[in-house]
């Protein structure tokens, strides 16, 4: 497959790469070069070209495979639209962000990152938690870009010194849904990054997350007790708030009322009432908490815990008979126990009121279509590392038309999950914080196992769950 400059790619639009099968190879004053393959008439399609770009047009014969798998890297086609479909392309400067945001829902991308420099600016692409470089664009086009999306958004385009953050509803042919708009001043000029967001999650169900079957009745089981609070740890990104909210549409019904506090608000539930988080106002994590213990609920989420006074809200509407859900930044479920200690929450109110504490985070798959198999060596792991059982092969990535030639496709999330028996509980009044020491935890599966078990069955590959193994 060529490797195309992003300078390079962004000269002809996707539009034109796939209509005329042509891939840039130089560009000047003087002349416009491309890739093509033998199957098209070289005389007509130089032609063609001449007239569209103004310019002469060399041609340079590759091999038609090569081509196409450096026009899917390149210039990816949305899952929305067939092969052959061919759009009208305008040049016209407003026809751009439309385009960048269509492709970016429709590829998959979770966020579009738009960036000044010193001398350029780029806009790339979040695709399974990975970084993509998609455009460049001019130093002198960048500051239109900035203030078309932040009137859409609805923020001061005369602030330029401080951080601001808005939300566009975006409706096209790849659906309607929300985008959550951040601007952050830097050295060249103001940054944004652009979350793309579901307005539905009605869609997202618990057995599709990456839970065991014994994991899955676990946690039903401690998310569907009368109150308490269940906790969920990991890195931002890491896939918390999708679980929080497959729980709620699982627990959601008419004898039910819940309440929501969230930064942002990334879905839409019908029959949850949902609060956005205004801290410029007043209205924190902890002041709605107050509101809502005199809103009669029946189960509460916080978007996070983020310090000691929310903490102990949530403990508070715990022991009243509430059931609470929160999110919480650790890097493991026990470790969870410890920050919350750390917080000034007394241990003996923790064993009372956690019915659950989990960690997560999100591994992404090999494409089923092209992994390739490959002979188990000791050099893939650590040093001193014991495999936990018996491996003859493992699976690479390779990269097909299916995965853009990335080698990956999706991802799952693995899951730690430590509910508060009699013998954890009692740990935890104890103040003894070694979970090495607590049996009934032997058998359970944490991280690293979990990240072994997708090593293993050949679903991910090893430099995805290296970490969990060092």
């Amino acid at each position: 497959m060529l490797q195309i400059p992003t300078d390079l790619v962004q000269r002809i639009s996707r539009e034109q790469a796939w209509h005329y099968q042509i891939v840039p190879m130089a560009f000047s004053a003087n002349s416009i070069s491309f890739y093509h393959s033998n199957n098209v008439e070289a005389d007509d399609l130089s032609s063609e070209l001449s007239i569209i770009f103004g310019l002469p047009v060399c041609l340079e014969v590759i091999d038609a495979d090569v081509l196409k798998k450096t026009l899917v890297r390149y210039y990816p086609q949305d899952n929305l639209k067939t092969k052959n479909q061919v759009q009208s392309y305008s040049g016209a400067y407003d026809d751009f962000l439309p385009r960048v945001i269509s492709e970016a829902k429709g590829i998959g991308a979770s966020d579009i990152h738009i960036e000044i420099y010193e001398e350029m600016a780029r806009i790339r692409f979040r695709i399974d938690g990975k970084m993509v470089e998609r455009y460049r664009i001019s130093s002198e086009e960048y500051p239109a870009l900035i203030n078309k999306i932040k009137i859409q958004a609805n923020l001061d385009i005369a602030e330029k010194r401080l951080p601001q953050d808005g939300r566009i509803f975006f409706r096209s042919n790849v659906g309607e849904f929300d985008i959550r708009v951040s601007s952050l001043p830097t050295m060249n000029g103001e940054k944004i990054v652009m979350r793309l967001l579901s307005k539905d999650a009605g869609q997202i169900q618990l057995s599709h997350l990456g839970f065991s079957d014994e994991q899955l009745e676990l946690y039903t089981r401690s998310v569907k007790r009368p109150n308490g609070i269940v906790l969920i740890s990991g890195p931002t990104g890491s896939g918390k708030t999708t679980t929080l909210y497959a729980t709620l549409q699982l627990l959601n019904s008419d004898e039910t009322n819940i309440l929501t506090i969230e930064d942002p608000i990334e879905y839409t539930l019908e029959g949850v009432n949902q609060v956005q988080l205004k801290e410029d106002i007043g209205l924190t994590f902890s002041s709605a908490l107050k509101t809502f213990l005199r809103q009669d609920p029946d189960i509460i989420m916080l978007g996070e815990i983020r310090d000691k006074e929310t903490a102990q809200m949530a403990i508070r509407a715990a022991l009243t008979g509430h059931l609470v859900f929160s999110t919480i930044h650790t890097n493991s479920a026990w470790g969870t126990i410890s920050r919350l200690v750390d917080m000034g929450v007394p241990p003996y109110l923790l064993a009372s009121t956690i019915n659950l504490s989990m960690a997560q985070r999100l591994v992404r798959l090999l494409c089923p279509k092209c992994k390739k198999q490959e002979p188990i060596s000791p050099s893939l792991f650590p040093p001193a590392f014991v495999m936990p059982s018996d491996l003859e092969f493992h699976s690479v990535a390779v990269g097909c038309e299916q995965c853009y030639y990335t080698g990956f496709s999706g991802r799952k999330a693995i899951y730690e999950l430590i509910p508060m028996e009699a013998e954890v509980s009692q740990s935890i009044r104890d103040n003894k914080m070694d979970v090495q020491e607590i049996k009934s935890l032997e058998q359970l599966k944490f991280l690293k196992e979990a990240a072994w078990e997708l090593f293993a069955t050949q679903q991910t590959a090893i430099e995805e769950v290296f970490a969990y193994f060092i």
